[in-house]
């Protein structure tokens, strides 16, 4: 559900800017850093958008997958452990319990 939403609001800001641009038919001088060119407000708008978009779902992907194989090594120690737990204790017999008079 909280993906359906965010899928949402993503698709609302798009058709906004596209709407936007659409009835912006001005041609603007846009310096970047290696050069500079003459666009359209709806070209510009509409591409600046698509590049921020990717950019930040690559980022957010990349936290993600950081997180993922974190979470892998920590199962996998966890795994390791509760073997080494299960082993000691069969190995190891239980002390008796010890009878005050």
């Amino acid at each position: 559900m909280k993906y359906l939403l965010i899928f949402l609001l993503v698709l609302v800001i798009f058709i906004i800017s596209v709407t936007l641009g659409a009835h912006n038919d001005q041609v603007v001088s846009f310096n970047f850093l290696i050069a500079q060119g003459e666009y359209r407000i709806s070209t510009l708008l509409a591409s600046l958008f698509g590049v921020g978009f990717v950019l930040g779902w690559a980022i957010c992907g990349l936290f993600w997958l950081r997180v993922r194989v974190s979470l892998a090594n920590a199962q996998r120690k966890l795994k390791r452990l509760q073997q080494q737990t299960a082993q000691t204790e069969s190995v190891t017999p239980s002390p008796s319990p010890v009878v005050k008079e």
